[in-house]
C-alpha cells in the first residue's frame, strides 16, 4: 500500500465544502437528507510532508468507519496553520508549531498539537553516475545559500574523498509556499552549521535569486528530477516515489547517515518532548540518528461546537494512534515512540465541549 491518489486529494477549496454528498451523487440539503447516526465530514489542509501518510491512513479509516469522511488538502504547513487559525477547516496539519505572535491569532480558542509520525527530509540530487554522495551541514549550507556553484567544488570533494564529481552547475530547488519542510530544513542548518548558514530559519526564507521554487514537496522533487545538476530538500516518501537520489548527511556524531525510517526513529528517541507534545529531533545526537528528521502534527481545537464532528475527530485520532501507526512504515514514515504515543492518546480524551465554551482566547503554544 503506497499512495491512494485521486480518491483522497481534496481539490475543492475548504470554504466551499459545507455539506455531505450522498451516495446517489446529488447534493442534498439538510432538510432533504438528514445525517446518518454518527456521520460527519471533516475538512483539513496543510503540510505536504506527511501527505502520503495522511492519504493512506484516511483511506484505511474510511474502510473501518464509512460514516465519517475526511478530506485532506495539502497546500503547505503555512496554509494549514492559517486555515485552522481562521476556522476555515475542522483541523489543520503542520510540520512546525505556531510562533507566539501567530498563536495569539488563532480564533477557535485552546487547541492541541497531536503528533502523528516523523520522517526524514532528504537532500535529493540529480547527477548521473554519482550514487553515494555525502554532504556535511557546512557544505549543504554553502550550496543552498549559493556559495558553492558546481558539483566539483573543493568542499563537496572534501566530503566525498575518492568519488569522481562532475563540473556540472548546481541548481538549487526550494519550496515556493510557506512550508514546514522549509522550516525544519533551515532550522537544521541553523543548528548544525551556525557559523556558515546566513539565511535564517522559518517557513519561508529569502533564497538567492538564481534558485528555483516548486509548490509542495512534489514540486521541488519534480525540479530535481527534471534538471541535471539540481539539488533540493524533499520529504522521504516523495523522494522515493519520484525515484530521486539522496545524499548521506553528516550527523552530530560525525557519521554520514542515509535517510531511513530506522534512522529517523533513532533521532526521535533522543528528542525531548514538551508538555504540549511538540518536540525537535533535528540534529539529534547518536551515531545512527539521521540529522534532518522532522516531526509533524495535527492541530485540533479542544472545544467543538458540533458534537458529530467532535466524535468523528476523536475516532480519527484514535485510529491514527492505533492501526495508523502500523501503516506508517509502509509509506516510509516512522511511528511514534510508545512514551509519546501514550501522551497523545491521553490528550485525545480532552477533545470535545460545547459552542459556549469554544470562545476561549487561550491557545496552547
Amino acid at each position: 500500500m503506497k499512495r491512494i491518489t485521486g480518491y483522497l486529494r481534496w481539490l475543492v477549496p475548504t470554504a466551499l465544502i459545507v455539506g455531505l454528498v450522498p451516495l446517489g451523487g446529488a447534493v442534498a440539503s439538510a432538510a432533504d437528507a438528514p445525517a446518518q447516526s454518527g456521520s460527519a465530514t471533516l475538512n483539513a489542509s496543510g503540510a505536504t510532508f506527511p501527505q502520503s501518510y495522511y492519504e493512506e491512513v484516511i483511506g484505511a479509516f474510511k474502510q473501518k468507519d464509512p460514516n465519517v469522511t475526511v478530506n485532506y488538502a495539502g497546500g503547505g504547513s503555512g496554509k494549514g496553520r492559517q486555515d485552522f487559525a481562521d476556522q476555515v477547516t475542522d483541523f489543520g496539519a503542520s510540520d512546525a508549531p505556531y510562533n507566539a505572535t501567530d498563536a495569539a491569532g488563532v480564533k477557535g480558542g485552546t487547541f492541541f498539537y497531536f503528533p502523528t509520525v516523523a520522517a526524514p527530509i532528504t537532500v535529493s540530487y540529480n547527477l548521473k553516475n554519482v550514487k553515494k554522495l555525502q554532504l556535511s551541514p557546512d557544505t549543504i549550507a554553502k550550496i543552498f545559500q549559493g556559495e558553492i556553484k558546481t558539483w566539483d567544488d573543493a568542499a563537496i570533494k572534501a566530503d566525498n574523498k575518492g568519488l569522481k564529481l562532475p563540473s556540472t552547475a548546481i541548481t538549487v530547488a526550494h519550496r515556493a509556499d510557506g512550508s514546514g519542510t522549509t522550516e525544519n530544513f533551515t532550522k537544521f542548518l541553523a543548528a548544525a552549521a551556525p557559523s556558515v548558514w546566513t539565511l535564517g530559519s522559518g517557513s519561508t526564507v529569502s533564497w538567492p535569486s538564481d534558485t528555483q521554487a516548486g509548490q509542495g514537496n512534489q514540486g521541488v522533487g519534480q525540479i530535481v528530477k527534471s534538471t541535471d545538476g539540481a539539488v533540493g530538500y524533499v520529504d522521504f516518501s516523495d523522494a522515493k516515489e519520484l525515484k530521486l537520489q539522496f545524499a548521506r548527511i553528516k550527523n552530530a556524531d560525525g557519521k554520514f547517515v542515509a535517510p531511513t525510517v530506522k534512522a529517523t526513529t533513532a533521532a526521535v528517541d533522543k528528542a525531548q518532548v514538551k508538555a504540549d507534545l511538540t518536540y525537535d529531533p533535528l540534529n539529534a545526537s547518536g551515531a545512527s540518528a539521521y540529522p534532518i528528521s522532522a516531526p509533524t502534527w495535527l492541530l485540533v481545537y479542544q472545544n467543538q461546537s458540533d458534537a458529530a464532528k467532535a466524535s468523528a475527530l476523536k475516532k480519527f485520532l484514535n485510529f491514527i494512534y492505533g492501526d495508523g501507526q502500523k501503516l506508517a512504515p509502509e509509506v516510509d514514515y516512522a511511528p511514534l515512540p510508545k512514551s509519546l504515543l501514550d501522551k497523545a492518546k491521553a490528550q485525545v480524551k480532552q477533545v470535545g465541549g460545547s459552542s459556549s465554551s469554544s470562545a476561549s482566547s487561550t491557545a496552547t503554544t
